[in-house]
């Protein structure tokens, strides 16, 4: 299986990739994601203490890695350019097929969130640029009332995109998931692009591009249709397995039978300085 690593444009190098068997499973391969802006020097070690953190709730409640919703918007352009904050998501063709052009090519901005056992289905944003208070509004008519039934259980991880930190927002997660969700300024702090370990980024926004532009896209209209057909296709093995490619990405062991599993937080930090 081919896998496309993630790498930033400030080092890049490439992080290892996966030896989780698991991932054979996913009927797909991990998709490349490059971040466009450069690491700070602080962002490594913010990695390494949410990693830890993650490995330890994961010990002390083996169902923890299942209440965490994963959600994420990205723009879907009508060229074939898949982006999000900060972040040029790839899929399986040649990276170097695009030219810088066609970034302006008209786009969709689209939603969606995940979770171990379902899809949290697309939202689309009719406004050209999503602020806190669009988002805001989305999280609350759209997303809330669909995890009513899982509530207070569900954790909420967000990425540190303006929109998803602004007062507002951060105001409504404090009253909704007190103490539970993931995030730039939240209880738990979300560390700075970090896309390699959010399956929105390195499985879904690939799988999903690989699927729309199979063949041209001939309107908006097509690529909505074509992104909520794609996200609908996510079945219940998909999501298995990439919950288990979450898990391994936090632990970096070989998951083969007979793979060594030395200490966690050695693997951890043997991973982050990889990177």
């Amino acid at each position: 299986m081919k896998v496309k690593p993630w790498h930033s444009t400030a080092s890049l190098r490439k992080t290892p990739p996966s030896q989780c068997k698991q991932k054979k499973k996913l009927r797909l391969h991990a998709y490349k994601v490059q971040i466009v802006q450069v690491l700070e020097p602080d962002y490594r070690p913010r990695r390494m203490a949410f990693a830890t953190d993650m490995l330890r709730r994961i010990e002390d409640d083996a169902e923890f890695l299942k209440r965490i919703m994963f959600a994420d918007e990205a723009s879907f352009h009508l060229s074939g350019i898949v982006n999000r904050h900060n972040v040029r998501i790839w899929g399986s063709e040649n990276p170097h097929e695009y030219h810088e052009a066609q970034r302006d090519s008209p786009k969709v901005n689209v939603w969606c969130g995940l979770m171990h056992d379902r899809v949290i289905e697309p939202f689309f944003f009719t406004e050209k640029t999503v602020s806190s208070v669009v988002h805001l509004d989305m999280l609350e008519n759209f997303v809330l009332p669909q995890l009513e039934e899982l509530q207070p259980y569900v954790f909420l991880q967000q990425d540190g995109a303006p929109p998803h930190w602004g007062t507002v927002v951060r105001s409504s997660l404090n009253d909704h998931f007190t103490g539970r969700w993931i995030g730039r300024r939240g209880p738990i702090p979300w560390p700075p692009r970090s896309p390699h370990i959010t399956p929105l980024d390195f499985f879904l926004w690939g799988f999903v591009k690989d699927n729309v532009y199979r063949r041209r896209v001939s309107s908006i209209d097509d690529l909505k249709a074509r992104i909520t057909t794609a996200i609908a296709s996510m079945d219940a093995d998909m999501l298995a397995g990439t919950w288990r490619e979450i898990e391994c990405r936090f632990d970096n062991s070989p998951c083969d039978e007979g793979g060594t599993r030395g200490s966690s937080l050695t693997r951890v930090m043997k991973f982050f300085e990889s990177i």
